[in-house]
């Protein structure tokens, strides 16, 4: 089993809380249940610590984080609202047609997802990932490209909740934000990106909370 197989097993048990969140991790038993030595599941639990889903505690070990609450939850998204609207505005701003085919290459990507667990929804996760960090960096800025990829937001709000139905919705508005930007239209695109946020934050997860 490589290093990367590892990795990707210990986060699947990670996103489908077959670890649950908060509990301590297990190195040697890991290794044990992967036949392998510690060292790729150090590799690996490192790898997780530095996306936000595992922490090492001094002379205790790992465990995995506990999920977002709902004021973490809302804090995270009033910070995207801040910075995404305003990236995808600035995107149409300086359009350029290498940034077009970018944007339509990585919305051919896109997969709707098959299952409610991780292995269902994986593909639809790295694409939404991949295209909002596309978008940051298209604003220009390497500041709020940098600020969005250390939220690993993605993970954790998948991690948190994931109803397959909201695939087919996630996937149109996407193409209404490309369709904004490589039109280089920047106030349209600004108003698909808050629309996209707030039907995520409002419509679909945060009633996993009430």
């Amino acid at each position: 089993m490589l290093a990367d197989d590892v990795y990707e097993a210990i986060k699947t048990m990670l996103m489908d809380h077959v670890i649950r969140p908060g509990a301590r991790i297990s190195i040697d038993g890991l290794a044990r249940e992967f036949q392998v030595s510690s060292t790729p599941v150090r590799e690996a639990l490192a790898r997780l610590e530095s996306e936000g889903l595992a922490v090492k505690e001094p002379l205790k070990g790992y465990r995995a984080t506990t999920l977002l609450t709902l004021a973490e939850f809302d804090d995270l998204y009033r910070f995207r609202l801040l910075l995404e609207p305003w990236a995808a505005r600035r995107a149409a701003e300086l359009i350029t047609d290498e940034g077009r085919d970018r944007l339509y290459a990585e919305l051919a990507t896109a997969v709707e997802p098959t299952s409610v667990d991780y292995a269902g929804y994986k593909s639809l996760t790295v694409h939404d990932n991949r295209f909002h960090t596309l978008i940051a960096e298209l604003s220009g800025s390497a500041q709020v490209r940098q600020a969005f990829e250390r939220t690993h937001c993605h993970l954790h709000i998948f991690r948190l909740h994931y109803d397959r139905d909201t695939g087919p919705e996630v996937l149109t508005e996407h193409r209404a934000l490309v369709e904004a930007v490589t039109s280089g239209t920047p106030a349209a695109a600004e108003a698909a990106m808050t629309t996209h946020l707030h039907n995520s934050m409002q419509s679909r997860l945060r009633r996993i909370f009430e």
